[in-house]
């Protein structure tokens, strides 16, 4: 065994090698094995989404030795989340406003840059744009991105050249893309946001990915039964809607987690939450409201479906299931099963047989009080009553962030552990006030049908930690805590290591066993992007994407107390490797906002009572809950320009700040303009009489 062992680590090497002596052809072949290591052609790697590499030089014992190999700055981004991708010695990522570019991944040398000008297409969309990408897909020499604004772009991956766009959504909606494409049998799939702004009716659509066009679509709930059905599937899920739903869309937007399992021919789809998030309203005579925070399994041909589990029926709490479906074979009574893996925001870890949709197992990896259990003959949750919040107003945990949100868990097939970024954090879902039976979607703006996004989180409010679980058994291994809450998502590989990036601005080695931190350094912003490891001429690489960015920076003081302040700290390209000697570059300590006092502006109480309702349905996603920026936008608190009428007018309602990504609000009257500068001005003077 031990001479198998040392061979086949000799093939690696070789192969690792001689990657480079011709071209790679990224396609299914390639995407369907582990490979040698050498590339990370792919979001998750490779199809099973395992964010596991082969490569072994970093490993436990030398991982002691990481330093800085190459750095690439990137003073034009704000929000770095993507999960680059490596292919033949060339690192492709995208940043901010979906900017693609190409960098010789053995020096960081920037080949080119390709701008696909997302501001400019947004128009209204920029109301409820982030600057926010997960990443690019490469299949056959193209590189594939999706835009903020709706679009797929196919690019050269040799020149960047646009060989096609296509735009994927109905302008005229609140609808924007964060996620990754998917690309399977020579098509590229793609979902969509938008739940919260306006009544969506989620969908995902695949493309033939050398001309752009159409190839299918499925619908995750149904429309308007006056109108037919699109297919069987929609007609058995409007069995499970009460109401005119279709009214207020129904949501399941899936803006994430997606999977192709060539063992099936299946695509996995991790659906998202209703529209509204409350049910009372979405479906007021209850029903599960399939295919709400829903795997729904489709033929990845036709797009047909096959099969579906449902997290949670009839949900209400934004417990969407847009997070990781990992595949592996796991072994289950003496037999081995092919599973699949999934740990969405509702707090359960869910191992599920993918040949049919069968739950084999559900066990809470946080903690859980909106149900006791998942009852595993039924399949479906057992609810704590009062959960729902039918009586107005209910603290359950976990929160609408989720106990694990987007940010990538990883499976290491040697030490059979799942590593996943786990949030414990309450949510307070209230929806006293509110005329549930004449409520009406919003239009580009927010609105969910439960108060949220008026109130600031305080910095204790909730923890986070990493945890290896065991899937089998269904339980911890063992769990190191993490900086509160938004922390970046995990790398495993061969070397017995886990990476993880935190909130704290660290760059986290871990021993993928045992979880004893094994080396770290901070990189001088806080990190929401997964890293990835390649190797070029038998050399490895661990590079990362630094910079602060996601939703959870609307936290409030939650996200705050890091420091990370709006365009003070770098984002950079970081890239390591053993016995790297570039010095860490220099960045401003963490600083935190200075509410700005203006002691001649009296407080008008009941305008800023209407500038409160005002930010929360129009600002809050950028600049943070309770006026508390997080880092993602100027903290509005201690803004000159928010304290200046004629200043703040000018770009909230002129558009002066348009190009740098501040939304016009030209329907905005000078009421309302005044009312938000009150609330400022109350959220600073409450600041500064706290001595915050």
């Amino acid at each position: 065994m031990a001479w198998t062992h040392r061979v086949w680590n000799a093939v690696l090497l070789a192969a690792a090698l001689n990657a480079h002596a011709g071209e790679t052809v990224v396609d299914d072949t390639l995407l369907s094995v582990d490979g040698d290591g050498s590339n990370w052609p792919a979001y998750g790697r490779n199809f099973s989404e395992q964010r596991y590499s082969p490569l072994e030089q970093v490993n436990v014992d030398s991982v002691k030795r990481l330093g800085l190999e190459w750095k690439l700055e990137l003073p034009n981004d704000r929000s770095l989340i993507a999960t680059p991708l490596v292919v033949d010695g060339v690192l492709y990522f995208t940043g901010s406003y979906s900017v693609a570019r190409a960098v010789d991944a053995k020096t960081g040398k920037l080949l080119w840059e390709y701008d696909p000008k997302s501001i400019e297409h947004a128009g209204d969309r920029l109301r409820i744009m982030w600057d926010s990408n997960r990443g690019p897909a490469y299949y056959k020499g193209k590189l594939i991105i999706s835009t903020i604004d709706g679009r797929l772009v196919a690019l050269d991956a040799k020149s960047g050249k646009m060989l096609w766009e296509t735009m994927t959504i109905d302008p005229r909606r609140a609808y924007y893309i964060t996620g990754a494409p998917k690309v399977f049998k020579d098509k590229v799939l793609i979902g969509n946001g938008g739940t919260e702004h306006g009544a969506a009716r989620g969908y995902v659509t695949a493309y033939d990915v050398e001309t752009g066009k159409q190839a299918w679509r499925f619908w995750i709930v149904p429309g308007n039964p006056a109108d037919g059905f699109e297919n069987k599937a929609m007609e058995m899920a409007a069995k499970t809607w009460t109401g005119e739903w279709w009214k207020h869309g129904g949501g399941g937007n899936a803006w994430n987690g997606f999977t192709y399992d060539p063992d099936f021919n299946t695509v996995y789809i991790g659906t998202g939450n209703g529209s509204p998030w409350n049910q009372k309203i979405r479906s007021p005579g209850g029903g599960d409201n399939l295919f709400l925070c829903s795997i729904v399994a489709l033929d990845a041909d036709t797009g047909e479906y096959k099969w579906h589990y449902q997290t949670n029926p009839g949900e209400t709490w934004d417990y969407n299931s847009n997070m990781d479906i990992t595949l592996a074979d796991l072994k289950y009574g003496g037999q081995t099963v092919k599973a699949l893996m999934h740990a969405p925001k509702n707090g359960f870890f869910y191992v599920i047989n993918r040949a049919n949709g069968e739950l084999l197992s559900a066990e809470k990896i946080g903690k859980v009080t909106w149900a006791e259990r998942i009852d595993l003959k039924t399949g479906r949750p057992v609810e704590v009553k009062g959960a729902r919040y039918e009586d107005g107003e209910e603290k359950v945990w976990p929160s609408p962030f989720g106990a694990h949100s987007w940010h990538a868990m990883s499976y290491n097939p040697n030490t059979g552990f799942v590593y996943i970024p786990t949030i414990e954090m309450p949510g307070v879902f209230n929806d006293k006030g509110i005329d549930v039976k004449n409520w009406q979607s919003p239009h580009f703006a927010a609105s969910t049908g439960v108060k949220f996004g008026d109130e600031d989180a305080p910095g204790d409010y909730g923890t986070a930690f990493l945890q290896a679980w065991d899937p089998v058994k269904q339980k911890q291994v063992w769990k190191q805590p993490s900086p509160p809450q938004w922390n970046a998502g995990t790398m495993t590989t061969k070397g017995n290591l886990v990476f993880e990036g935190f909130a704290d601005g660290t760059f986290n080695a871990f021993n993928a066993t045992t979880g004893e931190k094994l080396w770290s350094v901070n990189v001088g912003v806080g990190i929401s992007a997964p890293p990835v490891t390649y190797a070029i001429d038998g050399k490895q690489y661990v590079s990362l994407l630094a910079g602060w960015g996601g939703a959870g920076l609307i936290s409030g003081t939650l996200a705050a107390q890091h420091g990370w302040k709006y365009k003070v700290h770098p984002r950079r390209l970081l890239t390591f490797a053993l016995d790297g000697k570039m010095a860490m570059p220099s960045s401003p300590p963490p600083v935190n906002a200075k509410p700005l006092d203006v002691p001649d502006f009296k407080i008008d109480a009941k305008l800023a009572d209407a500038g409160k309702e005002l930010y929360s349905h129009s600002c809050f996603l950028c600049h943070g809950g309770g006026a508390v920026s997080g880092g993602y936008a100027p903290d509005l608190r201690e803004s000159p320009i928010a304290a200046s009428r004629e200043a703040f007018k000018q770009v909230v309602v002129d558009g002066v700040r348009v190009p740098m990504g501040m939304p016009k609000f030209a329907d905005f009257s000078d009421q309302e303009i005044d009312s938000l500068m009150h609330y400022f001005r109350a959220m600073a003077h409450k600041a500064i009489s706290a001595g915050k």
